[in-house]
């Protein structure tokens, strides 16, 4: 194989990856405070790149306020959700909330689907797709700004949880009791975080609705979000990033042969592998937190 083009595979894998990390970022705000899988993280950003729709394409409004709008708008969505749907169940076992999230993910594509249809939109972010070379290695524009979105908000909530706010959310995902009873609100500490993810849910639904397409199948890439966090540790920031730099690669360089082999559609083969081999392996991930408990 031309080592360039090799090389060109890694890059532009690395840079999906990191695409992936926007949905796996949200993903470990919910399970840093919570201890909660969000199974709806993919209903909320193809909900949240609607909103964005409704104010760029139904009202005329440009971009650099419709996004905006739509992040505030999907804070309080975030937070009623958890307000509405999970707060009673606080204290319930974890297979108990699960399949809440679950049914709130089916609730919101229902939703989307009544409201804007079945039909393909897309979201025009003003990003060239005149061929970038760096070298002689050809490269994705909306892919070097969609990663680049993923690494400042990597910054960003790396610094965040490191603030008296953010070292809040994580003892609430230690321990409900202690944090009530030393005067932390668990409620809004956990609301918080599904408005953060909200947030989040909105940059991820505009970057892959330029990519492919504002739809219903917007929401199924939450299985390759799911993936990456899993891989990095469901409660790691950092292995939010790292993780889906080595997915997207693998997944990259491995369906390239792959593909020749079993004649393609080896790209989920390979993340769901990832998955599997994972939870076997190494099920709190490659940078999660490994607790002992002693009995």
């Amino acid at each position: 194989m031309d080592l360039v083009f090799l090389a060109e595979l890694t890059v532009n894998g690395a840079l999906t990856g990191l695409l992936y990390s926007l949905f796996a970022i949200g993903l470990v705000l919910i399970y840093k405070s919570s201890s909660v899988p969000n199974l709806a993280q993919g209903a909320l950003t193809m909900l949240g790149a609607y909103v964005v729709l409704a104010f760029s394409h139904n009202m005329g409004l440009p971009l650099w306020v419709a996004i905006p709008l739509a992040a505030v708008i999907m804070f309080f969505v975030g937070i009623g959700i958890e307000k509405v749907a999970l707060r009673r169940l606080a204290g319930r076992p974890v297979i108990m909330i699960l399949m809440m999230t679950m049914g709130i993910d089916i609730f919101l594509r229902g939703t989307t689907l009544a409201i804007w249809g079945g039909s393909s939109r897309s979201v025009d972010l003003g990003v060239s797709y005149e061929p970038l070379f760096v070298g002689d290695m050809l490269l994705s524009r909306i892919h070097i700004v969609g990663a680049s979105v993923a690494l400042a908000l990597f910054v960003a909530f790396f610094l965040f949880f490191r603030s008296r706010l953010g070292i809040r959310l994580r003892a609430i995902s230690d321990d409900y009791m202690a944090s009530w009873s030393v005067g932390i609100s668990v409620e809004r500490g956990v609301g918080l975080s599904w408005g953060l993810a909200s947030i989040v849910a909105v940059a991820t639904g505009v970057i892959w609705g330029e990519i492919q397409g504002v739809d219903q199948s917007l929401s199924i890439l939450l299985l390759k979000g799911l993936t990456v966090a899993v891989l990095g540790g469901l409660d790691s920031i950092i292995g939010a990033i790292v993780a889906g730099i080595i997915l997207g690669i693998l997944e990259s360089v491995g369906s390239f042969y792959l593909d020749e082999i079993v004649g393609g559609g080896s790209r989920d083969l390979i993340v769901a592998a990832v998955l599997i081999l994972t939870v076997m392996i190494r099920p709190h991930g490659l940078f999660g937190r490994h607790d002992i408990e002693r009995v």
